[in-house]
């Protein structure tokens, strides 16, 4: 989840590689995957689509035991909104994602009116949240 994200942890990412244009998107979601390489893209197995990946400087070290790196990946889902506009997410959006014009290197991103499907609700009004436009 991108909640779960610590900033701390993506001090090595030098790049981000996006694979689809992200303006026409909403959110995308975002997690670490434990991946082989710094800097190619990352094998996917999740039902979905990769959307883009993190790439990692030369400084960012290999794990001991498995000789894997933590990447971040994005990707969506069959059932996200750019799929289906009136499904599931036609409002709100999964908690691991993040409105995509957040996101840079070391930046881990964050919710939106835009990513949450429109704008804030009455209960969040009453409460005095409020999310950034982007």
């Amino acid at each position: 989840m991108s909640a779960l994200i610590d900033p701390a942890d993506l001090t090595h990412e030098i790049e981000l590689v996006w694979l689809e244009e992200i303006n026409d998107l909403d959110y995308v979601r975002q997690h670490r995957d434990r991946v082989t390489g710094r800097n190619r893209k990352p094998a996917f197995h999740r039902d979905g689509r990769l959307v883009g990946y993190a790439v990692l400087g030369a400084n960012a070290k290999a794990s001991r035991a498995s000789g894997t790196h933590l990447r971040r990946v994005f990707w969506l889902a069959p059932h996200d909104r750019d799929s289906q506009p009136d499904g599931i997410y036609a409002t709100g959006a999964p908690s691991e994602a993040v409105d995509p014009r957040t996101i840079a290197p070391g930046a881990k991103g964050y919710k939106t009116e835009r990513s949450e499907g429109g704008p804030a609700s009455d209960a969040m009004r009453e409460m005095g949240i409020t999310l950034p436009k982007a």
